[in-house]
């Protein structure tokens, strides 16, 4: 029970502040949301691309030092670095507002600070899998699965419906139904004084001050390993669980990743993902706001993030659980039953185009399957055919993979949009196909190692 409890103590902070980093990642889409065109389509997609490039990259330093330094030293540089990050991207979106129209660089300022901004994000999944994998047996990890994308979710609703209310609160003339209590709060502390503009830069200071706080409750509790907290570290029965040598080289852990045939087919599976994640997260809102006929009132719209927090718990939920009960903690079966599920929601918002209300809960369940993919395997598979000892290196090869997916849909959709959106739905089921067929391959991987425990 102690133990339960000091795991519990250990992850939670840790699971927080990866939801505010999420917070802190997404809040640019608020913004250019906010902005409207201060901020193009296509300078969004570009700054973004650049930026989730960037975070998929930083994976091969990051990973591996991760591995070397612990969990713990990842959390610690992910809450700081993008704590700054954020506070520089607010001051930015201050100086574009004061700005006179055209006389600004917004691509350039705002691409080198999102870059900086994701380097540091990149530490943070990096950061939870690792500590975790410490933490959580083999068969318990389908459960920890869920539980981050249920933390994906909730980072994904603080940046979409909170972030809103924070604009909102911080407009020069915002719609009440727009605020709530919370928005009407913050109003308070963050509204213009009368005759001033709107303060949009708000919803990049407040995550930069709640990754600050979190900085200094991590640095407290968080511990990598249980010995770490008094308690005695255990077999973790998965690939590295019987490896005698705490720390290989770094030319060895690569080998041994790049050689893998199950995690090089993850890693394929999740730039899927990544395309197709954030091709419904970030173009289904820009979407709905450019084509949404004025004084229609769409709900999914309205609670895009709380939408995609429901569907990222019960996606999550789902395929953790059902990932340990059902198929023996073998992960590729679920990802393969996600996949067959985002094929019908690539069909659906092909024929659902030109009905935003069937189209929003279409994307809505679209976000379901491919966040119970992404917290299946990137959070789960990841540390079981990693290992606990090479988790890093691991997750920062299949997360890097869902950022390189994400940079390319992002520049990409960026373009496409541009040109019609009639090219968004075929976009999306070229690669769920592609993702599907992937999963195929692994329908029976499990851990050498946790086979014999």
């Amino acid at each position: 029970m102690a133990f339960r409890a000091r795991r519990l103590a250990n992850w939670l902070p840790l699971g927080l502040t990866y939801m505010f980093l999420y917070m802190g990642r997404y809040n640019l889409t608020v913004a250019k949301t906010a902005l409207g065109d201060l901020m193009t389509k296509e300078q969004f997609g570009g700054i973004f691309g650049i930026g989730a490039v960037v975070y998929g990259v930083s994976f091969l330093l990051n990973g591996p030092l991760t591995d070397r330094l612990g969990g713990r030293f990842a959390i610690l540089m992910a809450a700081a670095g993008a704590a700054v990050m954020n506070f520089f991207l607010g001051l930015a979106t201050m100086h574009l507002l004061h700005a006179q129209p055209g006389h600004y660089p917004v691509f350039l300022i705002f691409t080198l600070l999102y870059a900086g901004n994701m380097y540091f994000q990149s530490f943070g999944a990096v950061a939870i899998v690792k500590v975790n994998s410490n933490w959580f047996h083999v068969r318990e990890r389908g459960t920890f699965g869920g539980i981050f994308g249920v933390l994906i979710s909730a980072g994904i609703y603080m940046a979409f419906d909170i972030g809103g209310v924070i604009t909102a609160a911080a407009s020069a003339s915002p719609s009440p139904e727009s605020m709530g209590r919370l928005g009407k709060a913050l109003r308070e502390l963050i509204g213009p004084a009368p005759g001033q503009g709107n303060q949009t830069w708000w919803v990049f200071f407040i995550p930069a001050m709640l990754l600050f706080l979190f900085f200094l409750i991590d640095l407290v509790i968080v511990r990598n390993k249980p010995s770490g907290a008094g308690f005695e570290d255990f077999h973790l029965g998965d690939a590295t669980a019987d490896q005698k040598e705490d720390k290989l080289p770094l030319k060895a852990v690569l080998r041994k990743m790049l050689t893998n045939p199950v995690i090089l087919t993850i890693a394929g599976i999740e730039f899927c993902s990544g395309v197709l994640r954030n091709g419904i997260m970030h173009w289904f809102l820009i979407y709905a706001k450019e084509t949404t006929p004025h004084g229609m009132t769409i709900f999914v719209q309205q609670h895009w993030g709380l939408v995609l927090l429901v569907a990222g718990v019960l996606g999550g939920v789902f395929a953790g659980f059902v990932s340990d009960l059902v198929f023996g903690s073998r992960r590729g079966p679920v990802a393969s039953i996600l996949y067959v599920g985002m094929i019908g929601v690539a069909l659906g918002s092909w024929a659902f185009l030109s009905n935003h209300n069937a189209l929003g809960w279409t994307m809505a369940a679209g976000s379901l399957f491919i966040i119970g993919v992404h917290g299946m395997l990137s959070g789960t598979a990841s540390a079981d055919f990693g290992g606990s000892k090479n988790a890093g290196t691991a997750v920062g090869l299949i997360d890097g993979c869902v950022y390189l997916g994400t940079g390319f849909q992002s520049v990409a959709l960026g373009y496409l949009t541009t040109k019609s959106w009639s090219l968004w739905p075929p976009f999306l089921l070229l690669f769920t196909v592609a993702g599907f067929l992937l999963t195929l391959r692994i329908l029976k991987a499990y851990p050498e190692s946790g086979k014999d425990s």
